[in-house]
């Protein structure tokens, strides 16, 4: 294999059926009528329906696969699937049939009680359906399991609430197509048909030996450490990132990349990140609906082939303390049918009207809705991750650079923009180099929602979620800013259209230019900044989750059909009890894991510490040294059993609660706490502690083993 010429064009979407194999397959008018559904929106006939769901079983049967899953995204924030054989009732003759109708591939009918529903399924109301998303291709996946042809769905209630993260996401995507295409005629273009939001999801990872990692009772319950020391040597000299590739993570990368590439996901970059360990792949820019789907398969891909090498992939946002956590990068633009990106400044922007009018609504919508921003990106993993040094602060501010910021500038001093800054050239001072042009703005890696030349990119994002939700918001909240520009241009009338949009522009510039910060992030003096301007600081993942339920974010919902004040409800109330849950289950096991192996550790060590004092002792020579680690583990041990005492009373204390914001603040605010008082005991003792008695891998074999 290490010399075998790798074939990426021949290899590359052999596991979808993609349109190139619809194509191929599909009889012209099957064909003809998916295409109109996609993009109609027409309903298939049963007949045809037929036919694709015949030739798609054909071609997986192909590929190896007995059975198919309808695969959807409930609000576990992993994906889910029920598998069925193709297999129909066998004949008198004992012959079976292999069958996939098309009833069978619009439809599935899975248990929506269990899943979670804020309410919206109680267990005697069991019923729910998965809907086949033609918009995504179905593929072929090959494991342990064998082959199973996945089908793309979404996933509602009997009574037609989401409880997913698809179905909002395609609803928000035909608000934000609808209100563009409507701003887009009005400023004359009328040939576009279509405006889809196109997303590069980033994506970072921990790599881990695997055997370490079944050691880790912490990892394996919660997927972060809850407890260890610092090594010697973390990610100071920052010779990790960018660094040549480890035999066994070039190894790891190159499965990830054939198995992606043949599933239709475009990755295109791998690279170490900045902590020991962590790495880094991002995908070329798709539909936002794909590009969901296919971030989904990037984690799982992820963890299936780590584990094929002997090794564990960790998504959590901060699984490990004292260097950087995970992110997910979200990369975020529109562009229409043909071709237009609508965030494309051009070589003079103070010039493009369309895109100065799509930029100050932009700047308008993450203004108003700044919470709901940053409620899409909160997590349990992400309150330990937001404002360190890997990741932005947890105040939503926009960072345009130095360009857009003068032009900006310009029409809130003047109303008149005369002039775009321009990048020039970069000279390097070595002869045979080439002098390169260089971009009109820097790069601000400390701004949570960051222009990058053509896109916008939200930064907040955990590396575990799903990317659903922050576009779900994206895509509303700037559909709600175009259509309010296009009333209010529809509203002057053909002849004072152009004084309308003038006027747009540089109201807006003015009334938000207090979003745009250009500068240091994580300065403090950009909290106290950032209070002077009024921007919301949340800091927490309790503390965002009130933002979906506000009568601005119901009505915003509901107006572009995206959500329902009783869908919203629902979500607030899952995301209160996955806190609690998660924090709840973080408390158990540090509780379990110091007491029957961490703290017996000390001890052990406490008492080989004394024996050796005796026995030093008995020839004459004083023990100070023992006598002295001695003092300091027993200083840590009466620590950590009086905060192990703590942490078990705020833990009952808090499951008292019944589940919701009260249980969730008592977990956050009380359980936390706790946690944090027995872990730093523990972590002193674990550098006193002899290396043959401290029972888990260290921090520094969990990082630098691989």
């Amino acid at each position: 294999m290490e010399n075998e010429q790798l074939d990426l064009t021949g290899i590359f979407g052999e596991d979808v059926f993609d349109e190139r194999t619809m194509q191929q397959r599909l009889p012209k008018k099957a064909y003809e009528a998916l295409k109109n559904t996609i993009e109609n929106g027409t309903e298939l006939d049963p007949a045809t329906a037929d036919t694709i769901a015949h030739e798609m079983k054909e071609w997986a049967m192909e590929r190896g696969a007995t059975h198919y899953t309808h695969w959807f995204q409930p609000l576990t924030g992993v994906t889910a699937e029920k598998h069925d054989s193709f297999i129909t009732a066998p004949k008198e003759d004992g012959t079976i049939l292999m069958r996939l109708s098309g009833k069978e591939l619009i439809k599935g009918e899975p248990d929506a009680s269990s899943f979670p529903s804020g309410g919206l399924r109680a267990t005697f109301e069991a019923r729910g359906y998965t809907i086949w998303d033609s918009a995504s291709p179905a593929f072929v996946r090959h494991d342990e399991g064998g082959a199973t042809l996945c089908i793309p769905t979404a996933f509602c209630s009997y009574t037609g609430e989401a409880l997913d993260q698809k179905t909002p996401l395609l609803r928000s995507m035909e608000a934000i197509d609808r209100e563009s295409i409507r701003l887009l005629r009005l400023l004359g273009n009328k040939t576009s048909k279509r405006v889809t939001p196109y997303v590069g999801a980033e994506q970072e990872y921990f790599i881990i030996d695997r055997a370490n990692y079944l050691k880790r009772m912490d990892l394996i319950f919660t997927g972060r450490t809850l407890f260890g020391a610092m090594p010697p040597k973390g990610q100071e000299l920052d010779d990790h990132y960018f660094g040549t590739l480890r035999p066994r993570i070039a190894s790891f990368m190159h499965d990830v990349n054939v198995e992606l590439w043949k599933l239709g996901v475009p990755a295109k970059t791998q690279h170490n990140e900045v902590a020991p360990a962590q790495h880094e792949l991002a995908p070329i820019y798709e539909k936002v609906n794909v590009a969901v789907d296919h971030n989904q398969l990037i984690m799982q891909t992820l963890k299936r082939v780590a584990t094929r090498h002997g090794l564990r992939c960790l998504l959590h946002e901060k699984p490990f303390e004292g260097v950087n956590g995970s992110g997910k990068h979200n990369n975020w633009s529109l562009m229409t049918d043909d071709g237009i990106n609508l965030l494309d400044p051009g070589k003079t922007p103070h010039e493009n009207i369309q895109f100065l009018l799509v930029l100050t609504c932009i700047l308008k919508a993450v203004d108003t809705h700044a919470d709901l921003l940053c409620e899409s990106a909160s997590d349990v993993g992400n309150d330990r991750r937001l404002g360190g040094n890997e990741a932005p602060p947890a105040i939503i501010s926009v960072f345009l650079g130095e360009q857009l910021e003068d032009v900006i500038e310009q029409l809130v001093s003047t109303g008149q923009v005369n002039r775009s800054k321009s990048g020039g050239k970069l000279a390097t001072g070595v002869s045979y180099l080439n002098d390169i042009s260089k971009d009109a703005t820097d790069r601000n890696r400390t701004s949570p929602f960051a222009f990058t030349g053509n896109k916008f990119e939200f930064r907040m994002v955990g590396s575990r979620d799903s990317i659903a939700a922050p576009n779900v918001v994206l895509n509303t909240i700037v559909a709600e800013a175009f259509r309010e520009a296009a009333d209010v241009i529809e509203a002057a009338g053909p002849e004072k259209r152009q004084e309308a949009v003038h006027d747009l522009i540089r109201q807006y510039a003015s009334d938000h230019q207090r979003i745009i910060f250009n500068g240091n992030g994580y300065s403090p003096s950009w909290v106290t900044e950032a209070k002077r301007r009024g921007l919301p600081i949340i800091s927490s993942m309790v503390d965002a989750i009130p933002a979906l339920t506000t009568d601005r974010a119901v009505k915003l919902f509901e107006t572009f059909g995206v959500f329902t004040k009783k869908e919203l409800t629902s979500r607030m109330e899952v995301k209160y009890e996955t806190y609690s849950k998660d924090i709840n289950i973080e408390a158990r096991t540090m509780l379990e894991l110091a007491s029957k192996q961490l703290i017996p550790a000390i001890i052990a060590c406490m008492k080989r510490l004394a024996e050796s004092a005796v026995a030093v002792e008995q020839c004459g020579i004083p023990a100070t040294v023992q006598e002295e680690r001695l003092k300091e583990l027993n200083t840590c041990l009466s620590e950590a059993r009086t905060a192990m005492k703590r942490l078990e009373q705020e833990t009952l204390a808090a499951e008292k609660n019944p589940a919701g914001r009260t249980q969730a603040v008592m977990f956050r605010d009380r359980v936390v706490p706790a946690m944090d008082e027995l872990r730093r005991p523990i972590d002193r003792a674990e550098m006193i502690v002899d290396k043959d008695l401290w029972p888990v891998p260290s921090y520094a074999d969990l990082m630098f083993e691989v």
